[in-house]
């Protein structure tokens, strides 16, 4: 039977959740340009398009009872569970102590939250044309958010990426299979390259490409918050669909790693978090291009291995428990249909009498 799954999205799934290993490892590298220039590069589109694919895969979101029950089950479940337990392990190994568990989400974990509230509100934002200006609008406004509630101001300063993947289907994306958006795709890449290496020196600061600070905290006014913003919002939304341009349809062990991202978004935490506590930074600082080179080769291989089918379907059992639990009864349930069919079955078939010809006796 053949998959109803796109390849090229599982590509582009995998191909994101590795760079969101690697980012969060280059925090570890020393404060050059080359470092500054390569990170700035990277989340000016890669975060932009894990949520636009987030929202392109949200399509189908209704207000049903299953569907709540699972967006509960997969989201808001996994997400109490890692909070609590990478908060212990980094209060156990690194002596950190965090405030406000669950309710201000710590470092990626940001992620489950928005997704909640994205998908709840995706009946609504998934229709009227409406709903793509409205949320560059409250993304805008997101800038001024001064709560820490839930990460309230990352969630809407992306929501404009979530919305344009809502609206996206199969066939306005066709066009991005063409060479002649492959072409183009390229030619963006290049020029966001270019321009995320002036980034700095024109809005100040990287922390424009996170969402989460305010404009004050940058020090920005409004208005120049609204501006500079909007350019990083355009920037991050053409280098998502250049991304998805660039994808390939071919299959084979890293388009079936796609399915186990959030796996490895919920665990890569508590690896990069021991190269901290084990002095990894320390050494980085000091060994400028080796130390770039090793550290994504460190991340690459953190992705492939929280991947890994032996490995990812463990740690979802831990993650996800009531999804297994789901799973196993459903399995259950089906061994005890076939059973009882061919019990059945076997009550109807006519009962023959033994003869002397037979080879084995009936009381065998």
């Amino acid at each position: 039977m053949r998959s109803l799954r796109d390849p090229r999205l599982d590509n582009a799934k995998m191909l994101l959740v590795t760079l969101v290993v690697v980012g969060h490892s280059w925090t570890m590298l020393a404060d050059n340009a080359l470092d500054n220039h390569l990170y700035d590069f990277l989340y000016t589109w890669h975060m932009p398009a894990f949520v636009l694919i987030t929202g392109y895969l949200s399509r189908g979101f209704e207000w049903t009872g299953p569907r709540l029950w699972s967006l509960v089950r997969s989201v808001a479940v996994p997400y109490v569970i890692v909070e609590a337990a990478l908060a212990m392990f980094r209060l156990w190994a690194g002596g950190e102590h965090l405030q406000h568990l669950w309710i201000d989400p710590h470092w990626p974990l940001w992620y489950l939250p928005a997704l909640f509230i994205w998908r709840l509100a995706s009946p609504l934002l998934r229709s009227p044309w409406i709903a793509l200006p409205v949320a560059v609008v409250a993304s805008l406004l997101g800038g001024l958010v001064t709560d820490a509630t839930l990460d309230l101001a990352r969630v809407l300063g992306f929501l404009p990426f979530f919305v344009l993947g809502l609206h996206a289907t199969p066939e306005r994306l066709a066009w991005l299979r063409t060479t002649t958006a492959r072409y183009a795709a390229v030619a963006v890449m290049i020029a966001i390259w270019f321009l995320s290496g002036h980034l700095r020196s024109w809005a100040g600061t990287g922390e424009w490409l996170y969402y989460n600070d305010t404009y004050t905290a940058m020090g920005a006014s409004p208005t120049h918050g609204y501006a500079t913003r909007l350019i990083v919002l355009v920037a991050g939304a053409i280098g998502a669909v250049a991304l998805l341009a660039l994808m390939t349809s071919k299959t084979g062990w890293f388009t079936r790693m796609g399915s186990m991202t959030l796996v490895v978004y919920l665990c890569h935490g508590f690896f990069i978090k021991s190269l901290h506590y084990v002095g990894y930074a320390g050494w980085a600082h000091d060994h400028g291009v080796l130390a770039l080179i090793v550290t994504s080769a460190i991340s690459v291989a953190i992705a492939l291995f929280l991947a890994w089918r032996p490995v990812a379907g463990t740690l979802l059992r831990v993650i996800d428990p009531l999804g297994h639990a789901e799973k196993r009864l459903r399995q259950a349930t089906e061994l005890a249909v076939v059973a009882a069919n061919a019990e059945a079955e076997t009550d109807r078939r006519p009962m023959h009498p033994t003869t002397d010809r037979d080879p084995v006796p009936a009381s065998h």
